[in-house]
């Protein structure tokens, strides 16, 4: 099963997020820079974060993104289903009916083996996904990524962070 690199760049840019102090929200095209992405390719993934209710979208020159929801209520599969729809990876075609060998459509009675194999694998890894927390992963992250990144991605967000709590009035 491959997904596509958005997935990793969503899971990527919530771990980020997730880190923002209070109301704070950081720009797209800072996401972008900080994982050497195209702005337009990752907005694609935010915007599919934000209409699934894992993101929020503030607009405005002091506007950028932020967790809809507490890290501990958003699992990887909620990333993943908003970055690449909920349609099954494997999908059956039924060739077992097609070709010199296919017989009458009744005698397709039970369902594909390999079909029910491949959605019981699905099911299952989706169920790992769904008890992933963000959370765990920003914990993770914390516990065994190397200092050194773990003080260029604070001093990236220090600088790139726009706290809602001092807009000029």
């Amino acid at each position: 099963m491959k997904l596509s690199d958005g997935v990793e760049a969503a899971i990527h840019c919530a771990v980020v997020l997730a880190q923002l102090e209070g109301e704070g929200t950081l720009p797209g095209s800072a996401l972008a820079e900080l994982y050497g992405l195209s702005p337009s390719y990752l907005l694609k993934h935010l915007q599919a974060l934000a209409a699934a209710k894992i993101l929020e979208s503030v607009p405005g020159p002091y506007g950028g993104y932020r967790l809809a929801k507490a890290p501990e209520r958003i699992s990887l599969l909620d990333i993943v289903l908003a970055v690449e729809g909920p349609k099954p990876a494997f999908r059956c075609a039924e060739i077992r009916q097609r070709g010199p060998g296919a017989l009458e459509p009744s005698a397709y009675a039970k369902p594909c083996g390999i079909n029910a194999a491949m959605l019981r694998a699905e099911r299952a890894w989706r169920a790992v996904l769904a008890e992933t927390k963000l959370s765990e992963i920003v914990d993770g992250y914390k516990a065994e990524a190397d200092p050194r990144a773990i003080a260029f991605n604070c001093g990236f967000v220090a600088r790139h962070q726009r706290p809602q709590d001092k807009k000029p009035k």
